[in-house]
């Protein structure tokens, strides 16, 4: 997404995400999002729905797994 689309923060610190971003990025009303500080800036990251996150750790493996308890 290469474009420069821009958006100005309302009085009520408000920001219109501009209608080419929300399309490429299939982002729907309603849809939640994460604010993670990047820098100078913030990135702003769309929070999965749990249902959206079933089967992701299919094949994991559980043995060998470092417990917090043997770090100093």
């Amino acid at each position: 997404m290469p474009t420069k689309d821009i958006a100005t923060l309302s009085s009520k610190f408000q920001i219109s995400i501009p209608k080419a971003v929300r399309t490429a990025r299939h982002w729907e009303a309603g849809q939640v999002f994460a604010f993670i500080p990047k820098g100078e800036g913030v990135m702003l990251v769309p929070v999965p729905k749990p249902e959206e996150l079933f089967g992701l750790a299919r094949g994991a493996n559980p043995e060998d797994y470092r417990d917090h308890t043997d770090r100093f």
